[in-house]
């Protein structure tokens, strides 16, 4: 014979019936006698229990299978944000890269004019702590210079040979992440340099990967040795001391042992200990080439259920037996329907959660970063809706066109074809701040920009063409850029992206004719 599956909707009724059923046990044993009071007590005790336990055995399976993908879930997060530090640190450095060329190319004569270029710097690439060090440890920033050996540890070194991840604290404050690159042959007034770095408040890498842990989940950052980088509180139990400190004594000493050998090994691993009889759940994952781990922590809910003691002497009349089995079948009932409704809450919100993070990958663009063409098609359908029904104030679209990638691709190698890429969208984000961005071809970009955004449109494109016309006598990065707003004579977004088009192709012209390289060659 094939077993019954529980499903939600036989939880629902078992709940229901059997609370009817108890219900009408207590009725019938009321006006039964006051002679069989004690039996029939004794017969509608035994039938909550059994109902009870039956539900409590089947909520604790259920608890069971969720905490299994919640385990599965929270490894996942662990790695998602030790991703997200890993391409922070990452973009940084390309920054910085991009940031010692700049300089290189520069004809610096004075500190004014070294602070005049650490400014462009910052504007330009979004470093905003960005410094050089010269080879007497001196540190020249946007605004002033100091003796950096006695804050920097990496500066006591003799030779810088390749970059370095740390962290430091200053002035006894927050704690900073120091990303540094060495940097040889860079002469700037007749001096040497040897190594440039920026810092990152540590608070805002933790803004970065905060997330709603709804009282359960906590992270934090870590070091080799296990001292808390974040500042942040992993749980009650560890808090924000040194993680193998606030450990040891919770778990068996080879178990303690292999999680401090995961951490010196940069490994991922978990650890499981127990609190004031809470089951708690220790996730860690490394962050690539910095010696960090990322934990997260998993508080795993103790199911308490106690199942009310009935005495053996029954009331001392069929009112208040009768009143006190009412109260207990709607409490059970109440139990049964909340749990049940937390089940469904809880899986609803997965689903969002799996719906939203397949749709940001399906619209987001992997080498660049922003929206991508199915994207761009779905925002494209849904203002052409509001076009037709005439909600749309203002309305402007660029298109930009990277000038001279198929050279690149062919002379120096498709990676630097993708650096091109990523080096223009950079460009067009940082020049078009209030728009929405995509990438709609290889080498083409679409921008959106709706009500005020508008209004600066002129301001923006005149500033970026004149960086672009720059860049072609500097053999840099050449966009070209063409828009046109939405008129009442528009039916639809295509319209306004045909003239945006057109314009770019003859911008195109313009700069072919300057000098730089495009397709039209």
């Amino acid at each position: 014979m094939e077993k019954v599956r529980i499903t939600k909707r036989i939880f629902t009724l078992t709940a229901v019936i059997g609370s009817l059923v108890i219900l009408a046990m207590v009725v019938a044993n009321t006006l039964w006698s006051s002679r069989q009071a004690v039996s029939a007590t004794d017969e509608a005790v035994f039938a909550v229990s059994a109902f009870y336990l039956e539900a409590m055995a089947e909520r604790r399976a259920h608890t069971i299978t969720n905490q299994i993908d919640n385990n599965f879930e929270h490894e996942a997060m662990a790695e998602r944000r030790a991703h997200t530090i890993t391409n922070q640190i990452d973009n940084n450095f390309e920054h910085m890269e991009m940031a010692r060329v700049f300089i290189e190319e520069e004809e610096i004569a004075s500190q004014e004019q070294l602070r005049e270029t650490l400014g462009k710097i910052k504007s330009l690439l979004s470093l905003n702590r960005f410094a050089l060090v010269d080879e007497d440890n001196v540190v020249y920033t946007q605004y002033t210079t100091y003796t950096g050996g006695s804050r920097h540890e990496f500066l006591s070194r003799e030779k810088m040979e390749d970059r370095i991840v740390s962290a430091v604290t200053q002035y006894g404050s927050s704690r900073q992440l120091c990303l540094a690159i060495p940097t040889p042959g860079l002469i700037i007034m007749g001096k040497p340099f040897k190594a440039c770095f920026v810092q990152i408040d540590m608070a805002d890498i933790v803004n970065l990967l905060a997330f709603d842990d709804q009282g359960k989940t906590y992270f934090g950052l870590y070091s080799k040795n296990g001292g808390n980088l974040s500042g942040t509180e992993l749980g009650p139990v560890i808090s924000d001391r040194n993680i193998f400190d606030a450990t040891e004594g919770l778990v068996p000493e080879a178990v303690w042992q292999e999680t401090r050998d995961h951490f010196a090994k940069e490994e991922a691993g978990r650890l499981s200990f127990s609190s004031d009889g809470a089951a708690e759940t220790l996730c860690y994952v490394p962050i690539q080439n910095t010696g960090w781990e990322i934990a997260v922590l998993i508080r795993e809910s103790v199911i308490q259920d106690q199942i009310r003691e009935i005495s053996e002497r029954s009331m001392s009349t069929s009112r208040n037996q009768f009143a006190f089995t009412l109260v207990a079948t709607l409490v059970l009932a109440a139990v049964l329907l909340a749990e049940l409704a937390a089940l469904s809450n809880n899986e609803i919100e997965a689903e969002k959660k799996t719906s939203m993070t397949f749709r940001e990958i399906a619209n987001t663009d992997s080498l660049t970063g922003v929206r991508n063409k199915h994207a761009y098609s779905e925002m494209e359908a849904l203002l052409n809706q509001k076009i037709h029904e005439k909600e749309i104030q203002k309305l402007a679209v660029a298109v930009c066109d990277i000038n001279g990638l198929k050279h690149v691709n062919d002379t120096q190698g498709h990676a630097a074809g993708d650096k091109l890429i990523k080096d223009a969208c950079a460009m067009i984000c940082n020049y078009f701040k209030h728009g929405a961005v995509f990438r709609i071809g290889g080498d083409e970009f679409a921008v959106i920009l709706q009500n005020e955004a508008c209004d600066a449109l002129a301001e923006v494109l005149d500033a970026l063409n004149r960086k672009v016309e720059e860049n072609v006598k500097t053999n840099g990065v050449v966009v070209s850029v063409g828009s046109s707003v939405l008129t009442q004579e528009d039916r639809q977004l295509r319209d306004v992206f045909d003239r945006a088009d057109q314009i770019m192709y003859e911008r195109k012209k313009e700069l072919k004719a300057m000098g730089a390289k495009t397709r039209l060659y």
